[in-house]
């Protein structure tokens, strides 16, 4: 997407949602109210329980769901989801294991707002697709308190490239770093909107959102509970760009970009 919008409709291969599965719907909502600002509207879920969209200001930008059965059982941490949008996830769903993946769940559509897939890149990495229908992702992007951007981090970066090349068309550019390995983007109509880097097993999508001052949101979120796993370098609490990783109260991992 590049232009912000009350309705954003994404392209097919851009991000467009985000979603955290929690075992304590309510501590998560006040933990990320801290760090955020945001505020929730609560509403049903099938088997009588609650989830809530947050919203910045009018436009809705995220949900906190409760984890599932299985995932409670096993005593899961929390864990958020990123979606990439596609034009037709059944289509993709069929497409996945020739890409190298696997299907994890679905094509399943949900009520009218979209269908929803899970797919496995090669190495791993659970992936969320969505098909739009009357949801069409995150009311904002790049902005304080949204979605600003995500990264694959895992041990077959090359293979993963080729997965999302094969099933959303992406471009590539490759910026080498210093460690000799490459940071690789994917791009959607020339604009850059996901990294694939190399990393340790098990591969996990790292997920950023905006803060207008990322000095400043690490020290709320660490006064509501969190870990920071990576903390901003001082000397680029101030510059435009910088980063920090943190880990909520219930072990759900993200990470905050200053935009």
């Amino acid at each position: 997407m590049t232009e912000n919008s009350p309705s954003p409709r994404y392209r097919h291969g851009e991000p467009c949602w985000a979603d955290v599965q929690t075992r304590d719907v309510e501590a998560a909502k006040a933990f990320y109210t801290a760090v955020f600002g945001w505020t929730f509207k609560d509403l049903p879920t099938p088997d009588g329980r609650s989830y809530a969209q947050a919203f910045v200001g009018e436009d809705l930008v995220a949900v906190v769901a409760p984890q599932n059965p299985h995932q409670e059982s096993l005593g899961t941490h929390a864990q958020w989801n990123i979606y990439f949008a596609v034009e037709d996830a059944a289509a993709l769903a069929e497409e996945a294991p020739h890409a190298g993946g696997a299907v994890q769940f679905g094509p399943e559509e949900v009520g009218d707002t979209g269908v929803m897939v899970f797919v496995d890149p090669p190495g791993g990495g659970t992936t969320g697709v969505w098909q739009p229908g009357t949801h069409t992702g995150t009311g904002r992007y790049n902005e304080p308190g949204a979605l600003s951007w995500t990264e694959l981090l895992t041990p077959e970066p090359q293979a993963a490239v080729g997965f999302f090349q094969q099933l959303f068309g992406h471009d590539v550019t490759e910026y080498p770093q210093d460690d000799g390995g490459t940071y690789s983007t994917l791009m959607v109509n020339g604009a850059e909107v996901a990294g694939i880097v190399a990393a340790e097993a098990p591969a996990r999508w790292q997920i950023y959102f905006g803060v207008a001052d990322v000095a400043d949101a690490v020290r709320k979120a660490v006064a509501a509970g969190a870990e920071v796993l990576i903390a901003p370098e001082a000397d680029d609490d101030d510059a435009p760009g910088a980063t920090a990783t943190l880990k909520d109260p219930q072990g759900g991992e993200f990470s905050l970009l200053e935009v």
